[in-house]
């Protein structure tokens, strides 16, 4: 099993309302897991779900305490179902309480054949073979997961932190999973969440830092993204704003032929 999958597989029947995911070691932070997968985790759920029609066109995860080693209970209802399009509800539940951990809201859409244009351009990257792969070998576990290569804002932070003056937030970049795996919704979504906090690159150093809440829209169907294969990604990913401990942050993914597969944007907390 493939190290993502073994990350975001749930227990129970795909039609239980109450599912249960546990926490992976391969995708672990400093004080919790991955949110990428966590977000998978939720649309794993929706996506195994025998009611569930159409594919994902829009997820919003929200962060709302850390996720402790072990064990957690996934909660999944559809809360609206429309004739193109249906609302999904997702909670992750743990400890005693069973207070929430995670939340989040999933719309699947019926996409269908229609007019086209795509005014966003992928960026002009080097061929991936000419760039340096990131050395993610003594880096946090799930850094490992990720093949990056880096052709602008590769990071390189420190203990005393960049000198004045800062860093652009800007990064381009291929990225593909470290293990083959064919592209699908869920590791598209992980990705979607595999960039650096902006702040790293910007202030060359890692504050406290984490985010708070992360929405993915999907800009193509199941069979575009089989398509694609294991092929590394195209990416960007930056940042407008650093404002009174929050900041926020934004990401394009490109697919073969410069189709633009997902956008990102990220609101986080941190302490500088």
């Amino acid at each position: 099993m493939h190290p993502l999958d073994e990350a975001t597989a749930l227990a129970g029947a795909p039609g239980d309302p109450v599912r249960r995911g546990r926490t992976s070691d391969a995708y672990w932070t400093f004080i919790g897991p991955f949110g990428g997968t966590s977000a998978a985790t939720a649309l794993r759920a929706v996506l195994e779900h025998p009611d569930r029609d159409g594919d994902p066109l829009a997820v919003t995860v929200n962060f709302c305490a850390p996720i402790e080693r072990g064990e957690y209970a996934v909660h999944v209802r559809r809360a609206r179902a429309n004739r193109s399009s249906q609302h999904w509800q997702v909670e992750f539940r743990q400890g005693a309480s069973e207070d929430a951990v995670l939340t989040a809201s999933i719309v699947t859409a019926v996409r269908r054949e229609g007019w086209n244009h795509q005014p966003a351009r992928a960026p002009a990257l080097p061929p991936f073979d000419t760039l340096p792969a990131f050395d993610n070998r003594s880096s946090l576990s799930w850094v490992a997961q990720y093949g990056l290569r880096f052709a602008e804002g590769i990071p390189s932070p420190s203990e005393e932190g960049n000198a004045e003056p800062l860093r652009s937030p800007r990064s381009l970049l291929w990225i593909q999973d470290g293990v083959p795996r064919p592209l699908d919704f869920l590791s598209l979504l992980a990705m979607s969440d595999a960039f650096f906090g902006r702040i790293f690159q910007v202030i060359g150093r890692i504050p406290p830092f984490g985010t708070v809440s992360m929405t993915t829209h999907f800009h193509a169907a199941a069979d575009e993204l089989a398509a694609h294969g294991d092929a590394p990604l195209a990416a960007l990913a930056d940042a407008r704003v650093f404002h009174r401990s929050f900041c926020d942050q934004s990401a394009e993914l490109y697919g073969a032929g410069g189709q633009l597969l997902a956008t990102s944007t990220q609101i986080a907390y941190f302490r500088a």
